[in-house]
């Protein structure tokens, strides 16, 4: 893939812009094998080199009527990345229309240098079936009758603001607002599973690399009972079930749990932090599903799932230093099998999946 943006110097997000994309690929496998040399490793999962991306998130610079949607410089101003290959095609072409938006209405974009102004990004989300989910994230209420007022005129499903005062290097606050009638954007994932997302909520980035995790660990579980733990919306959870797992979910987020429960089938949810939840139980599953932020288990859970009577532990990472961290510390299990899922082609984040068994 080439891009004119990182030619010209404009963004180095993607670091390896311009390479082939097998070495790409054989680079990631590389990377995990090196930490888990033990494991057989299946084919990685390859992704289209562009145009994959279901979100953007957008730095607004610029001024009043001439905004920028991009990233920030190294002197903190803004760089418009627009036009950027990686989003997909209703993605890429809902945002030249949203810039147009905000420019006419004049909302202030926030000046970080400067720590003021109001709009700090836009946060979207596209869906298979073509909706649209989109967020401005500002300082204030100042904006908020002004965008309030411009729902009909903004072509999506779920319009919101997000709350985020504190100039701090977080893409947003603790206070949503949704304005538009829809609650959630409703994320196809395959074999009739459809995922409710409200704003706050996490769901990878490549919806077609998602389908393949989910389709994996759905085959890898073999219709075992067992727990979700950081289900999110209910992505491995509600998969597991499908094919005949009693599943209950766990996460921390109220707001995810609320959705996760909209289209439930079955699955039981829970809204509490996974590590507690798991050490109050009276007994143990038979199979854990595990999709822990970049930090990992943590010595807690992966301490519990040490002393747990399950048998089968599925780990999903999207980082392999923390995996193996945690699988340091869990010295009764056996990686008996792993894939590498390219999410993120252009860049060396990935996101892997373990299959965990008793040794």
């Amino acid at each position: 893939m080439r891009c004119d943006y990182f030619d010209t110097g404009r963004c180095r997000s993607c670091e390896f812009m311009g390479e082939d994309y097998r070495p790409q690929l054989q680079r990631k496998q590389d990377q995990v094998a090196g930490l888990l040399p033990d494991l057989g490793w299946a084919e990685p999962v390859a992704s289209v080199e562009s145009g994959f991306r279901n979100k953007a998130k957008l730095v607004v610079g610029g001024r009043p009527g001439a905004v920028t949607l991009g990233i920030l410089d190294g002197d903190r101003r803004g760089v418009d990345l627009r036009r950027c290959g990686l989003y997909e095609p209703g993605l890429a072409e809902a945002i030249g229309p949203l810039a147009d938006l905000v420019d006419e209405l004049g909302l202030e974009p926030y000046d970080v240098p400067g720590r003021r102004g109001e709009l700090k990004y836009l946060l979207l989300t596209h869906s298979p079936t073509g909706e649209l989910m989109v967020r401005f994230v500002l300082r204030s209420e100042r904006h908020l009758d002004l965008i309030r007022e411009s729902v009909p005129r903004i072509d999506a499903r779920v319009t919101s603001v997000n709350l985020h005062p504190e100039h701090k290097a977080v893409l947003e606050g603790e206070t949503e607002i949704v304005l538009s009638t829809a609650q959630t954007l409703p994320m196809d994932t395959g074999s009739g599973v459809v995922l409710s997302l409200p704003p706050r909520a996490f769901f990878q980035t490549n919806t077609a690399l998602a389908r393949a995790l989910y389709a994996e660990a759905r085959e890898w579980a073999e219709g075992a009972t067992g727990w979700d733990l950081y289900c999110g919306v209910g992505g491995f959870a509600r998969h597991l079930h499908q094919a005949g797992g009693a599943m209950t979910g766990v996460e921390i987020s109220a707001e995810a749990i609320t959705a996760a429960r909209t289209d439930g089938d079955g699955v039981e949810f829970v809204s509490a932090d996974a590590t507690a939840w798991a050490r109050q139980q009276p007994a143990s599953p038979e199979l854990v599903v595990v999709n822990p932020p970049r930090r990992g288990l943590g010595p807690e859970l992966a301490g519990w799932l040490e002393d747990s009577a399950a048998s089968q532990v599925l780990y999903s990472s999207c980082n392999p230093e923390s995996l193996a961290r945690d699988l340091a510390a869990m010295k009764s299990w056996r990686p008996v099998r792993g894939r590498v899922f390219d999410m993120f082609p252009q860049t060396r984040h990935l996101e892997v999946l373990v299959d965990l068994r008793r040794a």
